[in-house]
């Protein structure tokens, strides 16, 4: 049989996670899966929400609306838009990378650009879809090379995957603004941003005025939901809306019906939005401090944060994978987020602190107290 190869490769999160198991059956210890990208502080507690869905009606029952359904889209636009967009111009997704890769099949470019250190995801889609891309190191490097962008797209994700750096917000509007205005298309990729902001952030609010930027959102992180796969795009340009309609059809024929019904009630009830605020400020407290005892043991490598906070779900470590796999805990070296001297990168490993401080603490206490 002959297969039409695609050039990418399987994810190596989940071939660590599996070596990890294997290392677990063969030794018996316990190990720390820092090299997922989940929140694992808590579970959202979804029990006084469940009843709230009747799943005898046609809502859970046929099959969904292409784009979303009209009431999961209205209530995206209040939450996340303060109403200040049409409900049309947000396509309902099955989560975040299947948002990016109809994004990425949909729109007319020569070249996409990336972060120096990215999702390794974006690479892999890129790669399916033949799309050439390039990587940027810094903010200011996009803005001395305009007319070269004019028919790109680029990538901004901020909090970064994998570094969890997070720039000033007025900083990153000033590059969108200088990129939309020199017609460059810009793919703001921020699944993690909601994590740390509650639901009066009017961040995308103050993008709705930038035609040329399409914004990317997953509710896997933000709200706990990653097992549902469930995220939406948002774009001004009604063209692009309509392509992501058909695309989506013949792809899926829409998004699972029972997850839209979900988010509906995370952000419309009484119970739902208690439910996001609990996972939310848990999550929250126990990533900072966990991201406060790498830098109190001088584990957390500093120089990724000159200019910015680290404040996402991942932080880069200064030991390596297999350093960190000597003390069972799970990571990834930097080197699979970078084509940027990988000799170096290797050096490092990203880790999702987005576990329960005391487990973090007991995992790391061993290999901070040689250190010190």
């Amino acid at each position: 049989m002959n297969i039409n190869r695609s050039g990418a490769k399987f994810s190596k999160i989940v071939s660590i996670g599996q070596k990890i198991k294997e290392l677990s059956r063969k030794n018996g210890k316990e190990y720390l899966f820092l090299n997922r990208g989940v929140n694992a502080v808590c579970n959202i507690d979804l029990s006084e929400v469940i009843g709230n869905i009747d799943f005898n009606s046609d809502n859970i029952q046929v099959y969904p609306p292409i784009p979303g359904f009209p009431e999961l889209k209205e209530a995206i636009n209040d939450i996340y838009f303060g109403n200040k967009t049409s409900s049309a111009n947000i396509t309902i997704t099955s989560g975040g990378m299947n948002a990016l890769d109809l994004v990425f099949q949909s729109i007319k470019v020569k070249d996409i650009y990336l972060p120096a250190f990215y999702w390794g995801a974006y690479i892999h889609i890129m790669t399916i879809r033949g799309i050439i891309n390039y990587n940027y190191d810094r903010f200011e490097d996009l803005l001395e090379k305009p007319e070269e962008l004019k028919d790109s797209a680029v990538i901004i994700c901020d909090p970064n995957n994998p570094v969890g750096d997070k720039f000033s917000d007025d900083k990153v509007l000033n590059l969108v603004e200088k990129l939309n205005a020199e017609g460059t298309i810009v793919i703001f990729d921020s699944p993690y941003r909601r994590v740390f902001y509650n639901d009066d952030d009017d961040f995308y609010q103050k993008l709705l005025r930038f035609d040329n930027v399409i914004i990317v959102e997953s509710f896997s992180k933000s709200v706990g939901l990653s097992g549902q796969r469930i995220g939406f795009v948002h774009t001004n340009n009604a063209d692009l809306v309509d392509e992501l309609k058909i695309r989506l059809l013949y792809a899926s024929n829409g998004v699972n019906a029972f997850s839209q019904q979900l988010v509906y009630e995370l952000l419309t009830s009484k119970e739902g939005k208690k439910a996001i605020d609990d996972f939310r400020e848990k999550t929250r407290n126990d990533i900072a401090e966990n991201i406060k005892y790498l830098e109190k043991t001088g584990l957390l490598a500093k120089e990724f944060y000159l200019n910015s906070d680290p404040i996402g779900i991942f932080v880069i470590v200064n030991k390596s994978e297999d350093e960190l796999i000597d003390y069972y805990i799970g990571s990834i070296s930097l080197s699979f987020f970078t084509r940027i001297d990988k000799e170096k990168a290797n050096k490092f490993a990203r880790i999702c602190v987005s576990v329960p401080h005391e487990k973090f603490i007991r995992f790391f206490k061993p290999l901070a107290e040689r250190l010190n």
